[in-house]
């Protein structure tokens, strides 16, 4: 398996640079999404002091062409920061900051689904929304190859990986618990993890938060995952199906509930919500993954835990339906509901957002309602 040169540079050599004193200032890591929809782009900016707030953090500029943002002739973006993290890499007081991105205009780019979104929470947020993400993703090489996987073949059937314990079956546990400490540190509301189906495949658990949280935790998450991998030398995937064949998918499944939902007769709304889900299908569909459910297509077959794409499908326990009641919530009559539509590299705030139009404002039809300011 091929794992990147800069993994192998002297992490020793390294440290005695990070050991220097940087005296009053501040690094902070400006974090964006790019015009993909899935790749986060970074850069680093000095600041005369420790940052309390979103609002101690001035915005900031990058070419937009080379990021799939806007062509040349045009191409500075705006970064404005959104959330702010400790930075489990440089340490206090160094920051991460999840920034938004607006064009020359100042209006959104098409991968800024958080202005949006956050619109959206502000309209419902006397309901309390919460929800929990369980981000699934494969440890590749950097040849693209699953970590730890034979060269020439394939590992045994799934079946002893899933929350496996030994170097036999779970492929890679440095990255997980690296990862999991770090974003404990930053003050990433991650909640748990383990090891799935597939030899080198992983999910975490981000939750429960609320409203626009959601979407910033996962995002920050996400980042802090593809450079403890850079430091590994190896590859982060969060393709739907990296894998051909007979082997799990990758999913992103998202639990929700309100406050409704959360007290004494509660299942009455998840149930609402769930019939409101049924006649919304393919709305859903197109929002939960970025290629507007191609990329999704390849995973919900129906088969390796998953519904099938062009079927709605509820009910308790039900790890082969679109949305999932846990038992413990049958049987006490309130909680929350899992949607297991959503792919490993969707957009959180795409997803988080979709729930909201169709469960709490009772949005129907194919497209999303036009609100105004």
């Amino acid at each position: 398996m091929a794992t990147s040169e800069s993994a192998s540079l002297s992490k020793t050599v390294k440290q005695h640079y990070m050991d220097l004193s940087q005296g009053d200032k501040v690094q902070a890591m400006y974090i964006w999404i790019d015009g993909t929809g899935e790749g986060l782009r970074c850069k680093t900016r000095t600041l005369d002091s420790e940052p309390k707030n979103i609002a101690d953090l001035p915005e900031w500029n990058f070419d937009g062409s080379s990021t799939y943002q806007s062509e040349g002739s045009n191409s500075d973006m705006y970064l404005i920061p959104a959330a702010m993290f400790r930075d489990p890499f440089r340490k206090d007081p160094n920051k991460l900051v999840l920034c938004e991105v607006l064009k020359y205009n100042r209006k959104p780019t098409e991968t800024n689904l958080r202005l949006m979104c956050k619109k959206i929470m502000e309209m419902v947020e006397n309901q309390v929304p919460w929800f929990g993400m369980e981000q699934e993703y494969t440890i590749l090489g950097t040849d693209g190859h699953p970590f730890g996987w034979p060269s020439n073949g394939f590992p045994g059937p799934q079946g002893p990986y899933y929350c496996g314990v030994g170097a036999d079956k779970a492929y890679g546990r440095d990255i997980v618990e690296a990862h999991y400490r770090a974003c404990l540190y930053a003050g990433v509301m991650i909640c748990g993890t383990n090891a799935e189906v597939m030899p080198a495949q992983w999910e975490f658990q981000v939750g429960p938060c609320e409203g626009i949280n959601m979407g910033d935790h996962l995002w920050a998450a996400r980042f802090i995952l593809h450079r403890v991998c850079e430091d590994f030398g190896v590859v982060a995937s969060f393709d739907p199906k990296p894998i051909p064949g007979n082997w799990n998918g990758a999913g992103c499944h998202t639990n929700f509930s309100t406050k409704e939902m959360r007290e004494d007769g509660g299942l009455r709304g998840i149930e609402d919500s769930i019939e409101k889900l049924g006649r919304r299908h393919r709305y859903h569909i197109r929002a939960y993954d970025p290629k507007g459910g191609l990329d999704n297509a390849r995973r919900l077959t129906g088969h390796h835990e998953t519904s099938n794409i062009h079927e709605f499908s509820a009910g308790v326990a039900n790890r082969g339906a679109s949305i999932r009641i846990p038992r413990s919530v049958g049987q006490d009559k309130k909680g929350y509901f899992e949607d297991r539509r959503p792919s490993a590299n969707c957009d959180p705030y795409a997803v988080t957002e979709a729930l909201i139009r169709t469960c709490l404002l009772s949005e129907e039809g194919e497209e999303p309602k036009e609100y105004s300011k």
